[in-house]
């Protein structure tokens, strides 16, 4: 009995594309879905499960109605296929950059945070090592980076938030983020110590989530008036203009709290608030070379800084 179960596990008889059909009825919620997402015939996609079933003796639907549901077995085979078919998909990136020695692109997700000026410190230097090496840059915030790393566009991410799942490594001292508007703003002729009552009077100033599943994370108060953009940089911009107030990270606006277009607010209670940043690979085991250089350069800017 153990000989002929090692010869039968040794020598599976489902396919790949027997399990990628499974998976695809399931998460596209039937038979015409499923075929539309893989780009086949309704009937290729309903033999290929057909022939699943019967090869491993179990039921993975039931009928109810005009919908094709999971039995018990099917929803164990479907995670299991799912987990199949991401090794799989992990084993041949992994052989791809083993095979081609540095990695042809790079793709990272950085929050919008990190210091620009270091970032681009980095990615010069590693130009210099791997002229050849192109790097995919998604500016992100919030949950941006996070939702990246879940759909593998990126390598790794820095980010301040470790999406379920995933290891996150603390990568520096909390950023600084304190609430600005220019001098001449309303908020700083009071005089005083601010309230958040205060500023519910006001326009907020604020950065767009980039991810999909989108938050009030990005909202820090509570206020009638409120413009949401899609770059820090026009945050940095209409609040330099007078046009509302905004909580922003102290190193992205250094030049501009020292030419006097912006002045930190004197909020009662705290007027900063820190984020932690985390580097975030999306698969350290099959990161290929390239991205790992770049990820040490980034990390010894960073010692270097911290040193000084």
């Amino acid at each position: 009995m153990t000989n002929q179960f090692a010869r039968s596990s040794s020598n599976p008889k489902i396919t790949l594309e027997q399990w990628r059909c499974l998976v695809a009825v399931v998460e596209g919620g039937g038979y015409a879905q499923a075929a539309e997402r893989l780009h086949k015939s309704q009937s290729s996609v309903s033999y290929a499960v057909q022939k699943l079933e019967s090869v491993l003796g179990v039921a993975a639907f039931t009928i109810s109605g005009r919908k094709a549901v999971l039995t018990k077995a099917g929803d164990m085979l479907y995670r299991h296929a799912r987990q199949l078919l991401e090794d799989a998909a992990s084993l041949e990136a992994a052989a791809c950059k083993a095979s081609a020695g540095w990695e042809s692109e790079i793709a990272i997700g950085i929050e919008v945070f990190f210091p620009t000026w270091l970032l681009l410190e980095c990615l010069d230097q590693f130009g210099e090592e791997s002229p050849q090496t192109r790097i995919e840059v998604y500016e992100t915030v919030i949950g941006g980076g996070p939702e990246a790393l879940q759909q593998g566009k990126i390598d790794f991410a820095i980010s301040p938030h470790i999406p379920k799942g995933f290891n996150g490594e603390l990568l520096y001292s909390p950023v600084r983020i304190i609430p600005v508007a220019h001098p001449d703003h309303p908020l700083h002729q009071l005089g005083r110590e601010l309230t958040l009552r205060d500023l519910r009077n006001h326009r907020h100033l604020v950065v767009r989530d980039t991810g999909s599943q989108r938050t009030s994370r990005t909202h820090t108060v509570d206020v009638a008036q409120r413009w949401t953009v899609s770059n820090m940089a026009t945050s940095i911009g209409a609040a330099c203009r007078g046009y509302g107030f905004a909580w922003l990270p102290e190193e992205k606006i250094r030049q501009e709290l020292e030419e006097g277009t912006l002045k930190p607010l004197p909020l009662r209670g705290g007027n900063e608030r820190q984020v932690s940043m985390y580097l975030i690979f999306a698969d350290r085991e099959t990161t290929g070379p390239g991205a790992r250089r770049l990820v040490e350069i980034i990390r010894q800017r960073l010692r270097e800084l911290e040193a000084d």
